[in-house]
């Protein structure tokens, strides 16, 4: 790729995030176009829309948290709690940009198709995850896990407990990291239960 062709790009995805941080997903490739100094034509050329623009915003802030993630020397549910405070500061961080599109998809079904800003998160996520539950005495959840991180995680949620409860970042990440181990461990004792009914027929 060119540089000019690069610079025109990375132009568009800050332009993009910047505006959605103020305004949320609420904006107009013009408008992303015109802060961007660049055509809207141009724009097009690089993105099919805003949507398209933002995710490939988040899947930047995705490969920071990975970077994060596999380069920390804790264990176990440390682990997660420092990756997932990690998390809880990017949102912070980048604000209303982080905030992303509903899909008529579901989470596990974009997950498992492998959209790119999904599955970076999912690396980060996985050792963290896994290694937590272990340490709480419960099986590996796989993608479950992440499905239930995910939900407690969202930015909106984030936002909502920071601006309306009154949290800090750190005691957002502490509080729902053990929300996700009960949550985890609810969800087995459930299907252990399912399990062990079906059996007694």
């Amino acid at each position: 790729m060119r540089s000019d062709t690069e610079r025109n790009r990375g132009r568009i995805i800050k332009a993009a995030s910047k505006l959605a941080a103020k305004h949320g997903n609420a904006i107009r490739m013009q408008d992303i176009a015109s802060r961007a100094e660049v055509s809207t034509a141009t724009a097009y050329r690089h993105f099919g829309s805003v949507d398209e623009i933002l995710a490939e915003f988040r899947y930047g802030v995705g490969e920071q948290l990975r970077s994060f993630s596999l380069d920390r020397t804790e264990h176990g549910i440390e682990l997660l709690e420092v990756v997932s405070r990690r998390w809880v500061e990017l949102i912070m961080k980048h604000g209303r940009a982080m905030v992303h599109t509903r899909s008529d998809e579901g989470y596990l079904k974009r997950l498992r198709a492998d959209a790119p800003y999904l599955t970076v998160q999912a690396d980060a996520l996985a050792r963290p995850i896994r290694e937590a539950t272990e340490e709480a005495g419960l099986d590996d959840p796989g993608d479950i896990g992440m499905f239930f991180w995910n939900m407690l995680f969202d930015p909106r949620e984030i936002f909502d407990l920071h601006e309306t409860v009154g949290l800090a970042p750190e005691q957002i990440a502490e509080r729902l990291v053990q929300a996700l181990l009960g949550t985890v461990l609810g969800w087995s004792r459930a299907g252990a239960s399912v399990r062990a009914t079906a059996f007694s027929f």
